[in-house]
């Protein structure tokens, strides 16, 4: 996992939190008994951006938000401190729930997972009855931005045996049909969709420093020791990004932004099997 910055990954934060809004909206109100509170998780919460509208949707829930950074987890302490939610360090490339959850969502996190896929029917299968697993990733793994740092990587500079290996190609993710026979089962509800924005960005060189917070991480990250290579890949990224998304008549730069949903319920009853 590459090394994150709570600051810069928030610079564009009512962007980056839009697309989990939209995914939310789509999450039925899970039936829990009156014994117990709603259980929540928020796998990949960052600095705590997506948790705070879970903490929003339920505000007497008790939420959890799981993180591989303990800059991220520290920063959404911080800034949730008014919410009751909590935080923990996990992995989601083994994480399993040890309790039943009746939300289980994630905001732009999975793409960083390597065969997240085999990973939902874990996490669907710690569902309480009628529980929802719900999560958003981006899909523009073949746009320019990712694109072009992948080819400007793979090209003759002080940076490219450093840099082999490193960046996810476009197999990072899947399309909405792919996730379709991770997700079905009896009984089960599955919404599966995808959605292209177009975020106007302000401010200088503004794809940049979008992807500086997220995309650009495992690139910085592989050069933190080479400076001069860090800055001439960086130098160079940034003018393909000029061209790319030009900055137009009224200083916005408009950057499309495809992103993949599901969700999926379970029954809030066992399933009868058929007989043979």
């Amino acid at each position: 996992m590459p090394t994150w910055d709570p600051a810069q990954y928030l610079r564009h934060a009512d962007h980056r939190t839009r697309a989990f809004a939209d995914l939310l909206a789509r999450v039925p109100e899970p039936r829990v008994p009156k014994d117990r509170p709603l259980r929540v998780a928020d796998l990949g919460c960052g600095p705590g951006n997506s948790t705070r509208l879970l903490t929003e949707r339920w505000p007497a829930a008790r939420v959890t938000g799981y993180d591989h950074s303990e800059a991220m987890l520290a920063r959404a302490r911080t800034d949730l401190a008014d919410t009751g939610a909590d935080f923990a360090h996990a992995d989601l490339r083994t994480w399993t729930p040890d309790e039943p959850y009746d939300v289980i969502a994630s905001n732009a996190t999975l793409q960083w997972v390597p065969g997240h896929p085999h990973r939902l029917a874990d996490w669907t299968a710690a569902l309480a009855p009628g529980g929802t697993l719900a999560f958003q990733v981006p899909g523009n793994f073949d746009a320019p931005s990712h694109a072009l740092m992948r080819r400007l990587a793979a090209s003759e500079g002080p940076w490219r045996k450093r840099l082999d290996g490193v960046l996810r190609g476009a197999d990072a993710v899947l399309d909405p049909a792919g996730y379709l026979p991770y997700l079905t089962g009896p009984g089960r509800t599955t919404d599966l969709w995808e959605t292209t924005y177009l975020h106007l960005l302000t401010g200088p060189d503004a794809v940049l420093d979008w992807v500086t917070g997220t995309g650009l991480r495992p690139v910085l990250d592989a050069l933190a020791d080479d400076p001069a290579a860090r800055t001439a890949f960086t130098d160079a990224y940034r003018d393909l990004l000029r061209e790319a998304y030009p900055v137009t008549a009224d200083g916005t730069t408009p950057f499309p932004f495809r992103r993949v949903f599901a969700v999926t319920t379970v029954p809030t009853a066992p399933v009868a099997q058929e007989g043979p």
